[in-house]
């Protein structure tokens, strides 16, 4: 095994061996340019991808790449055919998966404690009212706050609920390692970065399928209004950053207004009820919630830097109001009136008139999605994850004057960077470090690993930092070296190198590996890219 002592002379061979500043040039045929190419917008080059690449052109492979819809990929789809929980929606979830399971900790609960009678939220289902579908479906939403493993091993309810995660860990590196539309993959990532949820708080988890496969996957090419929009009405980032729970402060408290709420379809029921992310219980508190307006408009759009006052964020907090979900129900979004202050309010100098209701998010959303600094914000973070940590300048305009001219067309933005001059400057090959998902997926594709299963890697990028839907922080994993060079986090790549050069890891098989495997996954040149 690697020693830290090697693992820390790695480091610095990474930090030394980054190459210097050279003159830009414009879309090369060479070897070099190819395999540059393939690292940034694949999750790296398989055997034969540059000899495919270069009998195509790497201009027309750029060009459908950035149309995926032209490339096949049945092989992909028949190997996440059999993760059985990726198509279903959240009520589904909620009601199969997460719900039993969340009773059945209740009642180990119950049976390990000795206690007066429990309160109203913690009653058995065998009370009268938890007969009852409603009172069933309601009591399902409790705090997942107790481990599985609490009370002995976990039952095959408790599996099955855990099946949920496994599958989309399973699925996203699946389509890593194999997708052929690979751009469309490594955007998917980045936005989901952009637009992070954190599957370890409450009922997000319910929501992380139906959130990357309907806000985040259709639009990673498309326009960017939508995909705020998208994100911003999802019940995944609704509870995430506790929307759900941002009321007007003149309404009444979320839980009394749901409870007296029409529902179409149904006869009214409760939908708030204790916080899934409050593991006391305690009542959402009444009034604005400024969470998600907040992250809106620093990460989401405008940028730390974007000009915004606090103001601005009461403003927009307050045209969010009313916007929620019934997380027990793996319900979808709502839109309750009552809960929302249709007073006149005013967002960097554009005013939103009284009584505009559900438009009040429509008109903020347009305003956030138009303003030149989200143009410069996203046209930074975009040049950054393709072409260096610190982008040109030079490109950053050009990217952000391509997202104002085009309205935020995504596709246009992305082809900007990655044809352009910068991009192919001798400066940017091998500028980047590569985060635990692109070393592992890239060694996999490196070495024409099968994976049997992939639910071992996900416990590989758990000890490497990079627990796959679990970053807690809304800023999502950052992709810059500073993040990811550490003595430890090498370690552990080379530990990987190690083990599946050996063919040591489970579920993965690389046929015939090479004597030198290991020290070639584990050189420094092969944590950049």
């Amino acid at each position: 095994m690697w020693t830290r002592s090697f693992a820390a002379l790695s480091l610095l061979a990474v930090i030394a061996g980054r190459p210097q500043a050279g003159a830009p040039t414009a879309i090369p045929a060479t070897d070099d340019a190819i395999v540059h190419a393939l690292n940034r917008l694949t999750f790296g080059p398989r055997p034969g991808d540059v000899a495919r690449v270069k009998a195509m052109g790497l201009q027309n492979w750029i060009d459908q790449q950035l149309s995926p819809a032209r490339i096949d990929n049945a092989t992909l789809t028949a190997r996440l055919a059999r993760l059985e929980t990726l198509s279903l929606d959240s009520a589904t979830i909620q009601h199969d998966y997460s719900g039993p399971a969340m009773v059945e900790r209740r009642q180990r609960k119950l049976e390990n404690t000795n206690t007066e009678p429990p309160d109203p939220v913690m009653r058995p289902p065998s009370r009268p009212e938890a007969a009852s579908a409603r009172s069933r479906r309601s009591s399902l939403g409790l705090v997942r706050a107790e481990a599985d493993t609490r009370g002995g091993p976990p039952s095959d309810v408790q599996r099955k609920d855990r099946q949920v995660i496994a599958d989309i860990e399973e699925a996203k590196l699946l389509r890593a390692v194999y997708s052929e539309r690979q751009l469309e993959e490594v955007l998917v990532d980045f936005w989901f970065n952009h637009f992070n949820v954190f599957a370890g708080k409450g009922a997000t988890r319910n929501y992380l399928n139906e959130y990357e496969r309907e806000a985040i996957r259709p639009n990673v090419l498309g326009n960017f209004r939508d995909m705020l929009e998208a994100t911003a009405k999802s019940p995944a980032m609704l509870f995430y950053l506790d929307n759900w729970e941002n009321v007007s402060a003149d309404s009444p408290s979320p839980r009394g207004a749901e409870r007296r709420a029409p529902r179409a379809g149904a006869s009214p029921t409760r939908a708030g009820g204790p916080s899934p992310a409050s593991p006391e219980g305690a009542r959402p508190k009444r009034g604005i919630n400024e969470n998600f307006a907040r992250e809106l408009m620093e990460l989401h759009t405008l940028g730390v830097d974007g000009g915004y006052t606090q103001a601005d964020i009461v403003n927009v907090a307050r045209a969010l109001t009313g916007w929620t979900i019934r997380p027990r129900e793996g319900s979808g979004t709502l839109f309750v009136q009552r809960l929302h202050d249709d007073e006149e309010k005013t967002v960097l100098g554009h005013t939103i008139k009284a009584g505009g209701g559900q438009n009040d998010i429509e008109q903020v959303l347009d305003v956030l999605a138009a303003h030149p600094s989200t143009a410069r914000h996203i046209a930074t973070r975009l040049a950054a994850r393709f072409v260096s940590d610190n982008p040109p300048t030079a490109l950053v305009d050009r990217a952000a004057a391509r997202f104002t001219a085009t309205r935020g067309d995504l596709r246009e933005v992305v082809r900007t960077i990655v044809t352009s001059p910068e991009f192919f400057s001798p400066d940017a090959y091998r500028a980047k470090v590569k985060t635990p998902l692109d070393f592992v997926t890239s060694a996999l594709r490196a070495t024409g690993a099968e994976v049997r299963s992939a639910v071992p890697l996900a416990r590989e990028l758990r000890e490497m930092g990079m627990p796959l839907y679990f970053c807690q922080p809304p800023t999502g994993y950052n992709d810059t070296a500073s993040t990811w060079v550490s003595a430890g986090g090498l370690v552990s790549r080379m530990n990987f190198a190690v083990a599946l050069s050996k063919n040591q890891l489970r579920g993965v098989h690389v046929a015939n590996p090479s004597a030198d495997l290991e020290t070639t996954i584990g050189s420094p040149a092969f944590q950049r890219q």
